[in-house]
């Protein structure tokens, strides 16, 4: 495949009102793609929307919508597509993790995660798979994690929701196979975003360098250039997931709960001399 034109596209990206979301948005407005931007919080929608419409003279549309809620891909594509925009790009962004002992997990949050990482992402790609497979020069990308390579203790859903993630794209990018369609899983280590702060500590990296969103996205969108594009991309962090491979598993495990025990007690050590 050639590189993808985004002059010709218009992309959905959730979750854009910060971090890795709001970047997938300067990204690609910088590169000519018109956006729909999707998230929780209109005044940032907003705000970036008119930073991009000014920088790069792109049409960005704001829809304020909490994704968790159920049909949430198909109450979405219904009102785009009732003002008249009919996307050709999707990036799955949206999503949020915790960090703490399972049984300290509050169970209505825990249903959310679910919700929001798994349920609404596959409820998104299933709407618009169809459209963005005939578009030809079609975008789907999923964001997974690099907890998602291995088991997370202390951040147990968390990293199931991005396994999950990351095995379903994948197996996407070979059904779709031949039809023009390019799809990407991105699975980013820890990164400098607001997602620490919502996952309750701003330890949670399992012991890898943070990147920045910027390079996390520019791994993303170089990657779907290339003439033979994978089904995933690690985008920092890559021994860890190498790790998973080599060691035997119980060790793994065993290597990852530790790391998250403590950072948890790092984590609780900052709450308490705050």
């Amino acid at each position: 495949m050639s590189k993808v034109d985004y002059h010709r596209q218009t992309v959905i990206i959730t979750g854009a009102s910060s971090g890795l979301g709001a970047e997938f948005a300067r990204q690609l407005a910088r590169r000519g793609a018109d956006l729909v931007l999707v998230a929780r919080r209109a005044d940032r929608l907003h705000s970036l929307a008119a930073e991009l419409t000014r920088a790069h003279g792109v049409t960005v549309t704001v829809v304020a919508r909490d994704l968790g809620q159920p049909d949430a891909g198909r109450t979405l594509r219904a009102e785009i597509e009732s003002r008249g925009i009919y996307a050709t790009g999707l990036v799955n962004n949206a999503g949020f993790g915790t960090h703490n002992a399972f049984t300290d997990e509050d169970p209505e949050r825990l249903q959310s995660m679910i919700a929001l990482n798994i349920s609404a992402l596959v409820d998104l790609s299933r709407a618009y798979l169809g459209p963005l497979a005939a578009a030809d020069t079609g975008v789907l990308i999923n964001v997974a994690s690099l907890l998602g390579f291995q088991p997370t203790p202390y951040m147990g859903v968390y990293g199931a929701t991005k396994a999950f993630v990351l095995s379903f794209t994948e197996s996407l990018w070979e059904e779709t196979h031949g039809t023009g369609l390019r799809v990407l899983a991105v699975c980013p280590g820890a990164m400098q975003t607001e997602f620490f702060d919502a996952a309750g500590s701003q330890s949670a990296d399992y012991g890898a360098k943070r990147a920045t969103p910027a390079d996390v996205v520019a791994v993303a969108l170089d990657t779907l250039d290339r003439r033979s594009a994978p089904p995933s991309v690690i985008t920092n962090g890559r021994p860890l997931a190498l790790a998973s491979k080599f060691l035997p598993r119980r060790r793994i495990v065993r290597l990852m709960g530790s790391l998250g025990r403590r950072q948890l007690a790092q984590s609780l050590a900052a709450l308490t001399n705050s």
